[in-house]
């Protein structure tokens, strides 16, 4: 590699590390960064007035916080997925017969990422959000995904971010995650009771290719006072499946 190719990549490096110690924070001064990272502040403030001028940071005041710019790529990336364009109406009549929080999922570099969500009547606030990234093994929809992924990916998935424990009941070792994996193949749906948020349960059922290979998944989440019994094991396993498999019809088909 050249000395200038080099220089090149390091420096889009240097930018990254920026936004993502600018997402970590809100904002952030120069001196703060260049605290955090470990970097000249003038070397940050030569990242910092790049990205500005490129529309990527904004500046308020002596302190710099990401620009809606990032924000029209992303709607622009997931506009383009036939998955959130088939999966969205459907996501919408799971939170509406429901009346909880219905969510769609996909993973992207062993995370989850959140594509689309849609609120019933009863729906609870959560900190969920479009774009937001979580860790697979400890939600209903990453299990899910998980269940139907090549077992290859699966042990890169577990190698690259291992199994952090969020709550009390997250599953933490290699071995239980294995035999829950089995029980989601055996039953076509998983469950997340409380393992990444405490008082949180969700059902969520794979969408998968042609091939059997899970591309996204579905779910329904709500607090536990009304996830439970018969709607917790069979009403709502059945909606969030039926959902599952009209998008995969449309996807194959339309």
């Amino acid at each position: 590699m050249g000395t200038n190719m080099a220089n090149t990549i390091g420096a889009l490096g240097t930018s990254l590390e920026i936004l993502e110690a600018l997402k970590e924070r809100g904002s952030a001064g120069v001196t703060e960064l260049a605290t955090e990272l470990d970097l000249p502040k003038s070397t940050v403030y030569s990242h910092l007035r790049t990205l500005r001028e490129h529309g990527y940071v904004v500046q308020r005041d002596e302190r710099y916080c990401i620009g809606l710019k990032f924000l029209s790529l992303g709607e622009h990336t997931r506009d383009r997925m036939p998955l959130y364009e088939v999966a969205k109406p459907e996501v919408k009549g799971l939170a509406e017969q429901t009346g909880e929080l219905a969510n769609l999922l996909v993973e992207e570099h062993g995370e989850g990422v959140y594509l689309f969500r849609s609120k019933g009547e009863q729906a609870v606030s959560l900190d969920t959000h479009a774009g937001m990234r979580v860790k697979l093994h400890c939600t209903s929809l990453g299990k899910a995904i998980l269940a139907y992924l090549p077992e290859v990916r699966v042990d890169e998935i577990i190698e690259r971010w291992g199994l952090p424990a969020q709550t009390a009941t997250t599953i933490t070792s290699r071995e239980a995650l294995e035999e829950e994996l089995a029980a989601v193949r055996e039953r076509g749906y998983a469950y997340d009771k409380g393992e990444r948020l405490s008082g949180l349960r969700c059902i969520a059922a794979p969408i998968k290719n042609p091939d059997g290979h899970a591309i996204g998944a579905v779910s329904v989440s709500g607090p536990t006072s009304r996830m439970k019994g018969e709607r917790f094991e069979s009403e709502i396993p059945e909606q969030v499946m039926s959902a599952a498999n009209v998008i995969e019809l449309n996807l194959t088909y339309s």
